[in-house]
């Protein structure tokens, strides 16, 4: 599978603020995108759990963290076939 490269710029400011280095960031960043993409119904989740580089079962557990609730959108597509 081949991949992209996005940069990101961020200022020395904010990694300091975080307590974090680069690496965990990018990691820390790339996952809330994914949780985003797939919180906002953009991406399932298991493209979104490739986006953030784990396991589409890893990516559900970790979303209570996130307070996104995994199978929304299952849910909705289930509750809106029975209308």
């Amino acid at each position: 599978m081949s991949s992209i490269n996005i940069v990101i710029k961020v200022p020395d400011s904010i990694l300091r603020g975080q307590k974090t280095d680069v690496a965990e960031f990018g990691r820390e960043i790339q996952m809330l995108a994914a949780v985003k993409l797939y919180e906002l119904g953009r991406m399932s989740s298991g493209l979104a759990a490739e986006l953030a580089g784990v396991p589409r079962v890893v990516f559900l557990n970790s979303l209570g963290q996130y307070q996104v609730f995994p199978l929304a959108a299952e849910l909705s597509e289930l509750e809106n076939s029975t209308d």
